[in-house]
């Protein structure tokens, strides 16, 4: 028999302006203990692209209804355990007369591998009960018409964002959900995935100001003088730079802080996905650039994405690509943008793999893919 072991981890909750709103404890398994094939088969999260995210507010914008934002408590204690499972007592829960005694799972406990699946099987299967449908090109987007309106339920986890036309799909929902589940109702939507939202007749916009300004204190450079542009027009970045190397441990973590950003940022995209192919030998050269992105961060904390409400429901998709652009080995950089009417919604920049003879040949191998 394998008994897993759990132990308690304790945390705080904050807001989107940083005070603590929460202070939580949980008793977590030690899934590192798990066998696969024994303990669990397979295991998923149910986790929502960023893009379908922002097609989601473009969408709920457009139509001119507001999005609301619930949280499950306790999400994964929700799902039903299918395989046998058996951990052993909580640090400082021990039963003295029995000290060998091990407890078996009816439900999931957090760090189990299977636990996000089981709790999205749970979730799911109360939703399809209900005649919401699953999109067949995101599993965690649900969709349930009624006459000539449709309520939406974005699934991340055990955050909900859902939002509809008619209120009374939505105190429906928030009814059905509440009598199933324990659920806090978290009002409006305005912080989701470090993404402020501001939600107004007019619009939605959307920025990462407080991330920012985090990144911006945890290096401590939020007294450095800002930059207009995040990198030079004028040079070349190389693998073979003149200078002392950095560690990479640095390195990484500021690459790794600078890419969440982009996900309202389309501005700072290539220049962070350039320094990014560096990783494995960074030089001071490479750092500099680095911080220049931040130094560009700092005076546009406030930038972000517009969507503009009322506006035209089309989809437009715009590519484009230069010729041998990348002087070190003369691989093309490629681009594309979509747009919801006039709301910018997914966006990407990316080398490509092979090496073109042509701009005709670079143009079609963009636009196919």
């Amino acid at each position: 028999m394998n008994v897993i072991g759990t132990k308690w981890v304790f945390r705080n909750k904050s807001d989107d302006s940083g005070v603590i709103t929460r202070n939580k404890a949980r008793l977590v398994a030690k899934g590192y203990n798990q066998e696969e094939g024994i303990d669990y088969d397979e295991t998923f999260a149910p986790v929502a692209r960023l893009e379908v995210v922002r097609l989601l507010l473009a969408f709920a914008c457009m139509n001119g209804f507001k999005l609301f934002q619930m949280d499950v408590k306790s999400a994964f204690l929700n799902g039903i355990v299918n395989e046998e499972i058996f951990v052993s007592q909580p640090p400082r829960f021990e039963d003295h007369l029995h000290p060998n005694h091990v407890y078996k799972l009816k439900k999931a406990l957090y760090g189990l591998k299977q636990a996000p699946r089981q709790w999205y099987e749970r979730l799911s299967s109360f939703l399809l009960s209900h005649q919401y449908e699953i999109r067949k090109i995101d599993k965690t987007l649900f969709i349930k018409k009624y006459d000539s309106t449709v309520i939406l339920v974005q699934i991340y986890v055990d955050d909900i964002i859902f939002g509809s036309s008619n209120e009374k799909l939505c105190e429906d929902f928030v009814r059905a959900m509440q009598g199933e589940f324990k659920m806090s109702m978290m009002g409006e939507l305005s912080f989701f995935l470090g993404l402020q939202i501001k939600q107004s007749k007019e619009g939605i916009f959307l920025c990462q100001s407080k991330y920012c300004n985090d990144i911006l204190k945890m290096f401590k450079i939020e007294s450095c003088k800002a930059t207009t542009t995040p990198m030079s027009t004028n040079f070349y970045l190389s693998a073979h730079e003149a200078g002392t190397t950095v560690g990479q441990t640095k390195y990484r973590g500021l690459i790794g802080f600078l890419l969440y950003p982009t996900a309202s940022r389309p501005d700072i995209v290539f220049v962070v996905c350039l320094c990014a192919r560096f990783q494995s030998n960074p030089r001071e050269f490479h750092l500099k650039v680095v911080k220049r992105i931040l130094k560009y961060l700092k005076g546009t904390t406030s930038v972000g994405l517009w969507y503009l409400s009322h506006s035209p429901i089309h989809l437009v998709g715009y590519s484009n690509s230069d010729f041998v652009g990348y002087k070190l080995d003369k691989k093309s950089t490629s681009g594309t943008c979509h747009l919801l009417g006039s709301s910018l919604i997914s966006w990407h920049s990316k080398k490509k793999a092979c090496v073109t003879l042509s701009t005709a040949k670079v143009k079609y191998i963009v636009i196919g893919s």
